[in-house]
């Protein structure tokens, strides 16, 4: 493998992107607004009509019309400039603006080999968008005083270095100092080796802890998967649920997210796009559609479709699911040093205004977030992970669309360096 493509896997892991015994069933939950009865029918799948605070699901917090027509095409024309420069195979746009109207339409293809075309329904891979999902497992259980938000991560689980000293907090805002396993190279080296192989979570977390900490925890922010693996197990610790299960009744169950999984192996729901990924031993380009997710986990490992992420963008953003004073505490988003205009929360981020996260692994990316200013949602899907000049191809796609639909919200994040 090259030096050059190394350091891509580790950016790209690293950056804006076990077998565990049975549990014993967790203590009972109720999501914010949602009646015990109303949860009871989503574990049964007997409900699915309503949302945690009992909304229609059914009804669309847009005009039945589109955008406006000349508006429409100026999108069309931003996401196919973008989709040309920056060799994107197939990228599907959502939009939703109450009282100006939506906007859902995809081009090019999800299938270079055959040809098909991308569509909206499709499944995807979304990447660092699970973090958003393990953060609010974790929230859920603060909120049920099963875990203190500003305690040591040593009070919960063993062998964390200097974990006396790491709270919960600063691994969900990225402050930690802890030494970010993608960046390990045999951890690079493994996953190139053999990208279908799975991993555990323990097998992870020993990558990055052959080496030591990064800095004190709390001093410095460091995008770090390492967090985000260690937070998945304290909720499949706390929850008394593999996390699939946990996700499955706590956090996607009540959002009405019927559309949306944790897979536990490589397979994938149909239809799905194929995916294309540069992270290979060559720097070639490779169908990475059916590569295993378990390198990411609670990191990285979801997969959803547009449906179900135009509703959770909200849900995220506005902790429909978590108590006011927690999600008070998930809003608190601390600048980050390059990001102007920009600060990561609890498992959220901030750019411009918007709010929610993005997702990149092996050939996908996703952006999805939401404007409070606007109660606006985008949601952008795409089957392609190759830089673009350093640029997420996912970044480029969102910056050109709010620069026409939110010109004083303009998304962005830098280029990888």
């Amino acid at each position: 493998m090259s030096r050059a493509t190394a350091r891509r896997v580790a950016a790209v892991l690293l950056t804006l992107s076990a077998v565990a015994s049975p549990l014993l069933a967790g203590p009972p939950v109720q999501a914010a607004g949602l009646s015990a009865d109303r949860l009871a029918a989503y574990r049964a799948g007997a409900d699915r009509s309503v949302d945690a605070s009992g909304a229609d699901l059914a009804a669309d917090d847009c005009p039945p019309h589109g955008l406006d027509p000349e508006l429409a095409r100026r999108i069309d024309r931003a996401v196919e400039q973008v989709r040309h420069e920056t060799g994107t195979p197939g990228v599907t746009v959502g939009l939703w603006f109450p009282g100006r109207g939506s906007y859902v339409r995809s081009f090019g293809t999800a299938d270079t080999a055959t040809g098909a075309p991308m569509k909206p329904d499709l499944f995807m891979r979304i990447g660092s968008e699970t973090k958003t999902f393990t953060a609010t497992a974790v929230l859920e259980l603060v909120d049920q005083g099963l875990i203190g938000l500003d305690d040591p991560i040593a009070n919960y689980l063993d062998g964390v270095p200097d974990g006396e000293h790491i709270t919960v907090r600063q691994l969900l805002e990225m402050r930690s100092g802890l030494f970010p396993y993608s960046a390990d190279q045999d951890f690079i080296n493994a996953f190139i080796g053999d990208p279908t192989r799975p991993f555990t979570p323990q097998e992870l977390l020993a990558y990055g802890y052959k080496h030591a900490n990064l800095f004190p925890p709390g001093s410095k922010f460091l995008y770090d998967n390492s967090n985000y693996i260690l937070l998945g197990l304290l909720a499949e610790k706390f929850g008394r649920q593999p996390l699939n299960e946990l996700f499955r009744d706590r956090v996607l169950g009540p959002s009405g997210l019927a559309h949306t999984q944790f897979p536990l192996d490589a397979r994938f729901p149909r239809p799905h796009a194929h995916g294309y990924t540069n992270q290979t031993p060559t720097g070639d380009i490779a169908d990475s559609t059916d590569w295993n997710p378990s390198w990411g986990w609670a990191a990285g490992a979801m997969i959803s479709d547009l449906r179900d992420l135009h509703r959770w963008a909200k849900e995220v953003a506005t902790g429909n699911l978590l108590s006011p004073a927690t999600q008070a505490e998930r809003l608190k988003f601390i600048p980050v040093e390059g990001f102007p205009d920009a600060g990561y929360g609890l498992g959220l981020f901030q750019t411009h205004g918007w709010r929610g996260h993005n997702g990149s692994l092996p050939g996908y990316e996703s952006v999805t977030v939401y404007l409070p200013e606007e109660d606006a949602t985008m949601v952008i899907l795409l089957n392609t992970d190759v830089l673009h000049d350093g640029n997420e191809p996912s970044t480029l796609f969102a910056k050109a669309i709010t620069q026409i639909v939110t010109p004083d919200h303009v998304y962005d994040l830098p280029a990888a360096p």
